[in-house]
């Protein structure tokens, strides 16, 4: 019998991607896994148990049976009530934030689960092949989703971000211009919007600047940020530092001196937050006020356009998990990274193993 895979439905409010598609599963049985989906796992991204089934997959009622395979993989961190499935011969795969996620370490820790993240996974470029596919498409939404919190009905303050013929149009700063941040700028810009870019890296914010990406860049200094958010009707925080937790980049005194009734969109929620007034919010409560200004900080922001995301993720993590399902069979899950996995590894044999988090 080869390496059995495990595919639990997602719990997380609001949360209804799924990991791998029929075809990545059909890819995993091939390679001679046996792989067990939880019933109607994937029927929030439009695959139904019978393509999973037809995909070579075997479909279980219970939790516990999924959570009792060498490997679990999912898309989410666990959540609270998933921690009693841990043992020290599990091997999980997914975005673990762990960084924001104290209780969680522990419990990985206590338990002795060797745990690989997606979110620290590096690519032969260097860059970060797992979390760019999610990072995309959070930022391809907060243009959307800060845009409509403008609008007096999603309780901002009544600016349409492109404005019109003689009004000026809104003022948008996107922190960080990694691959959310970019998304989000392009997205954004496409509305007409007035994009500034705000980034430590002078290159590139010469890059973005000259590709026309934003139409005005700004170093990364609190009191040149301050300023910015300050006249800004939009602020999208997306600063990253990879496994460690996000850097705060706008203060709370930055954002009392916001307007009544701009928004702050803060995807780096999921590693801490970039902004200080920034808390965690779920898809079904999304939205507070901080200061007068409208704060969205969700933290599984993808997870509401789960076709495309499950489909996009799926297929970066499709060739990874069969790297990890090697490693796995030769009995040396938690003690090696091949580069397929580099970086992906965080906790493993009762100790956390990634430097970010060791140094956070």
């Amino acid at each position: 019998m080869g390496v059995r895979i495990g595919v639990p439905r997602e719990i997380k409010n609001g949360e209804r991607r799924v990991v791998l598609t029929p075809s990545a599963v059909a890819m995993a049985v091939a390679r001679g896994g046996d792989v067990l989906v939880e019933t109607t796992a994937g029927d929030g991204a439009g695959f139904d148990d019978g393509q999973y089934h037809a995909a070579g997959a075997k479909i279980v009622d219970s939790a516990e049976e999924v959570w009792a395979c060498d490997v679990v993989v999912k898309v989410k961190e666990p959540q609270e009530s998933e921690y009693d499935w841990f043992r020290d011969d599990l091997t999980l795969f997914a975005y673990l934030h762990l960084a924001a996620e104290p209780d969680l370490t522990a419990a990985l820790v206590d338990r002795g689960v060797s745990a690989y993240g997606f979110e620290t996974l590096v690519g032969r470029g260097g860059g970060l092949p797992l979390l760019a596919p999610m990072s995309e498409i959070a930022g391809r939404a907060a243009a959307i989703l800060g845009a409509s919190r403008l609008s007096t009905a999603g309780g901002g303050n009544g600016t349409l971000i492109g404005g019109a013929a003689g009004v000026l149009p809104g003022r948008v700063v996107v922190l960080g211009l990694g691959v959310a941040g970019t998304a989000a700028a392009r997205g954004l810009r496409g509305l007409d919007g007035l994009v500034t870019g705000v980034d430590v890296d002078l290159s590139r914010l010469f890059e973005h600047r000259l590709a026309g990406t934003v139409d005005a860049t700004c170093v990364s200094e609190p009191e040149l940020v301050g300023q910015l958010v300050a006249d800004a009707d939009l602020v999208v925080g997306a600063a990253l530092v990879p496994g460690a937790r996000a850097p705060i980049v706008v203060t709370e005194e930055h954002v009392a001196a916001m307007r009544p009734g701009s928004v702050i969109v803060d995807l780096a929620i999921d590693q801490g937050g970039c902004i200080e007034t920034a808390r965690p919010t779920s898809l079904s409560d999304p939205v507070y006020e901080a200061h007068g200004v409208v704060h969205y900080c969700v933290t599984n922001v993808p997870g509401q356009f789960p076709r495309t995301a499950s489909a996009a993720l799926s297929a970066a993590v499709a060739p990874r998990l069969l790297a990890l399902t090697d490693v796995v069979a030769a009995g040396h899950s938690g003690q090696t990274e091949p580069p397929a996995l580099a970086g992906a590894l965080n906790v493993a044999a009762g100790a956390i193993t990634h430097p970010a988090l060791i140094s956070s």
